[in-house]
C-alpha cells in the first residue's frame, strides 16, 4: 500500500496542484475499496506489502483512483461507470491469494 500522490498524478498526466487534496482522498478511497473487496491485512501489513501482492494492489489503487477522478459521476445525473475488467481481475487474483494467506495464518478455510 504505497501509492503516493505523485504516482497517481503521473498516471493521470496532471501537472497542477489544484486537485491534490481530492486526488489524495481518491487514493485512500481506492485503498479502502480494495481492502473491503479483498480482506483485511494483519497488523504488520504482511499481505499487502508482500512483493507479489504489492504491485497488483498499487496498480488497482491507481486504476480505481483514476476512475474516481476521470468519471466523477457520483454527483451528476450521468450513468455510473463500473470498475473495469482489468481491475476486477486484479481484485479476483488478490482475493484468492488473500484466502490462501489468511488460511495459513488462522487455519480458517472460510476466508473472511
Amino acid at each position: 500500500m504505497t501509492v503516493v500522490l505523485d504516482q497517481l498524478k503521473n498516471s493521470l498526466r496532471v501537472e497542477t496542484t489544484d486537485d491534490d487534496i481530492q486526488l489524495q482522498n481518491y487514493i485512500v478511497s481506492a485503498q479502502n475499496y480494495l481492502i473491503n473487496a479483498i480482506g483485511e491485512d494483519d497488523s504488520d501489513n504482511t499481505f499487502y506489502s508482500d512483493s507479489g501482492n504489492a504491485s497488483l494492489f498499487d496498480t488497482a489503487v491507481i486504476a480505481i483512483a483514476s476512475g474516481y477522478y476521470l468519471y466523477r459521476t457520483a454527483l451528476s445525473n450521468q450513468t455510473a461507470v463500473p470498475i473495469d475488467l482489468a481491475t476486477n481481475s486484479i481484485i479476483s487474483q488478490l482475493r484468492a491469494k488473500w484466502d490462501v494467506w489468511h488460511q495459513s495464518l488462522t487455519g480458517d478455510s472460510n476466508g473472511i
